[in-house]
């Protein structure tokens, strides 16, 4: 085996520009490929980030104005939707994991020490985050049971509200702040990236506590839900939709009177583009890997009939046809693998120097961001070329092979 290598590597020295060629092609298609991927998950993590702190399967229910007559009943009546309509949902439609009310005022006034944020007013149930379970806080808690339970004048703020009324430095956790003029406190603070951060601009109290205040009795302005696992969200839209408008006399076919939002048809769309993104990408990298392969096929084959009388002598002196063959397919394996792992290495390398650099920067890109390459992907795309290069010198080493001493002895 050390005798076999030996030779092969002086075989490679005596042709060094060659080879260098030849390695070349393989190093800049698995270079390429690696690139491609890297950009194409830093397009998608930019995305994908785009779509804010929200998880990706949640559906919201709201009422609207209707634009169908329906049951003696003229057009633009507006359908306000209430805690009832949640207590039907969960008792009659089956897959429901978690739901939730909302309650929504204009924008209020909120003051601390004589500064002031308008900010949009909310009141949730404790199952209201549950929903958006991937919202952080960066300070103090979520709303609980017993906030709704016992009434309580707390809130939570978005980080937005949070650098308005504080100053650096300042943890506002048990601070006091007006809230349209009532004194409320403070109990955490999250971080809502949706909207370029604009849902930071935000402050929930309770549900309990909100109605009390503002008196809206039972009123629901938006009904937030998430299906169990298994079950298909769009039929569980359907579903809600047909029972909500039943509910409220609103027609079948009417889009306007009960409105919804469904997460998974942004996020299917989204992954559907960068489904084909990929398949694309991996296209065009083993197209270039291919130009590769071909070059090691070409210089197996002049290999091949530089090294005739070689090949013919060796077996004449006894060798056998899988010494010849697996030592033309070992030189074909260790210049594909040499030169992939140094295409790897310097793809992946250049990628982490962009996403350090971004970092650094603090440079924010447009539906850009941490390119990077899956670790799997990577040595999967490395182990295809090593067979595919093998491949590639299979059929001129087989045919190395098969010539017999005399013809090797006439060959030119």
């Amino acid at each position: 085996m050390f005798d076999g290598l030996q030779e092969i590597l002086y075989t490679l020295r005596q042709n060094k520009l060659r080879t260098l060629l030849t390695a070349f092609g393989v190093f800049w298609g698995i270079f390429m490929l690696i690139l491609l991927l890297g950009f194409g998950r830093g397009m998608q993590n930019g995305v994908m980030d785009d779509f804010g702190s929200d998880v990706l399967d949640f559906i919201i229910v709201w009422g609207g104005d209707t634009s169908v007559a329906y049951r003696g009943m003229g057009l633009a009546r507006h359908i306000q939707l209430g805690q009832a309509d949640i207590e039907a949902i969960k008792n009659q439609i089956p897959g429901v994991r978690i739901i939730s009310g909302e309650s929504s005022t204009s924008n209020g006034k909120v003051t601390f020490e004589g500064k002031n944020s308008n900010a949009g007013i909310h009141g949730i149930p404790d199952e209201y985050f549950k929903i958006k379970e991937d919202v952080p806080f960066n300070f103090g808690r979520k709303p609980n049971q017993l906030d709704v339970d016992e009434i309580r004048k707390v809130v939570v703020i978005g980080t937005v509200v949070a650098e308005r009324l504080f100053e650096p430095g300042v943890d506002p956790v048990g601070q006091e702040v007006g809230v349209k003029d009532v004194v409320m406190t403070v109990t955490g603070v999250f971080y809502d990236k949706g909207n370029r951060g604009g849902n930071s601009e935000q402050v929930f109290m309770p549900l309990s506590t909100y109605r009390k205040l503002y008196g809206s009795g039972e009123r629901i302005d938006m009904i937030w839900l998430r299906p169990e696992s298994g079950v298909d969200g769009f039929e569980l839209e359907k579903n809600v939709l047909e029972l909500v408008k039943r509910r409220h006399s609103v027609a079948p076919d009417d889009n306007r009177g009960i409105r919804s939002f469904n997460m998974a048809m942004p996020a299917k769309r989204v992954n559907g583009l960068f489904t084909g993104i990929t398949v694309f990408i991996w296209f065009v990298g083993l197209g270039t890997l291919t130009a590769g392969i071909v070059g090691i096929s070409n210089i197996m084959i002049i290999t091949v009939k530089e090294r005739t009388r070689e090949i013919g002598i060796r077996k004449a002196l006894g060798a056998t046809p899988f010494s010849i063959v697996s030592t033309l397919l070992l030189e074909s394996a260790l210049v594909t693998s040499v030169a992939g792992y140094m295409g790897l290495v310097f793809g992946v390398g250049l990628l982490e120097l962009i996403a350090f650099g971004l970092r650094s920067a603090g440079a924010k890109l447009p539906y850009f961001m941490n390119p990077e390459v899956d670790f799997q992907v990577a040595i999967t795309a490395i182990l295809l070329l090593i067979v595919v290069g093998i491949l590639a010198g299979l059929m001129p080493a087989v045919r190395a092979a098969k010539i017999t001493p005399i013809e090797a002895m006439r060959a030119e």
